[in-house]
């Protein structure tokens, strides 16, 4: 037994800052002039997030992201 206490996160650092922002509402557009970041970009980590999730659409991700605690609302 290992005494690695750590919660394995699934989402990067970057990731959820992108969440963190959608769940407040911001567009995509409003995300990457916050995080400095294309609009491309940010909708490549919602993509990514939602395969590694398995769902199909935003509002699911961050559903199942509070849910798993990833993110807090």
């Amino acid at each position: 037994m290992g005494t690695n206490n750590q919660k394995k996160f699934i989402l990067t650092n970057r990731e959820r800052e992108v969440f963190e922002l959608l769940v407040k509402d911001k567009t995509t557009k409003e995300i990457a002039m916050e995080l400095y970041i294309s609009e491309k970009t940010v909708r490549n980590h919602i993509s990514n997030v939602m395969q590694k999730l398995n769902v199909k659409g935003r509002s699911q991700a961050v559903v199942e992201l509070i849910r798993l605690g990833e993110i807090k609302i």
